[in-house]
């Protein structure tokens, strides 16, 4: 999610070669990550400080959804650091611990399973401030030039003609077939090549069907 400052508040092992292969490509992260004695520590020189937990803390400063406060994040950052903290995969962050927060952080969930694992809620919380800072844009696929009206016109009375020779479309009885049609191609927004592959598997049923005749 583009994020690389990691700092780590006393870890229990620190390097450990079970995190290196658990990163997954990212162990320059790890390499890199600061370790420290304490929270305060670890918090120095941050201008916001955002807790994650899912519990209610009587003492905790404002709490918002994970979206909203990333969204507070990505302000804050224009004028200072920003920590976003996470407590341990036991127990989580305690009530001293929120204390040195600012914002509480909690990602909407069932009530009845509001504790998330915490290499999915730093996800979540990684996605969401990428989001809010980036605005989610991802790749498009390439467009390609489309069929014209004519063209579209020229695809709909092959596949008419064919219906018939197929006696799966009675011309004196058409019912509702050929506005359906329409309204599928309509809705299709055909492109010039997919009308030139549909109007070749016409074709060929046609030939096909010529066959049959003859040899009847």
């Amino acid at each position: 999610m583009g994020l690389s400052q990691l700092t780590l508040v006393a870890p229990q092992r620190y390097p450990d070669p079970e995190a290196d292969a658990l990163a997954s490509g990212a162990s320059a992260i790890l390499r890199s990550a600061r370790t420290v004695a304490t929270l305060d520590d670890a918090l120095a020189g941050a201008a916001l400080a955002i807790g994650f937990s899912a519990r209610r803390r009587e003492f905790a400063g404002r709490a918002l959804p994970v979206r909203a406060a990333m969204q507070e994040a990505v302000a804050y950052a224009e004028r200072g650091e920003v920590a976003l903290v996470f407590g341990s995969e036991m127990s989580g962050l305690s009530n001293a611990e929120i204390a040195c927060c600012q914002l509480v952080a909690t990602i909407p969930s069932d009530p009845a399973f509001s504790s998330l694992n915490l290499a999915a809620a730093v996800q979540v919380a990684a996605y969401e401030l990428r989001v809010a800072a980036e605005g989610g844009e991802v790749w498009r696929a390439p467009a390609f030039e489309p069929a014209t009206q004519d063209e579209i016109a020229r695809l709909f009375e092959h596949g008419e003609r064919t219906l018939v020779a197929l006696d799966f479309l009675r011309p004196t009885h058409p019912k509702r077939l050929l506005p359906r049609l329409r309204r599928l191609f309509a809705r299709a927004r055909l492109e010039k090549e997919e009308v030139n592959i549909l109007r070749g598997i016409l074709a060929r049923i046609d030939e096909r069907l010529q066959r049959a005749h003859q040899a009847d």
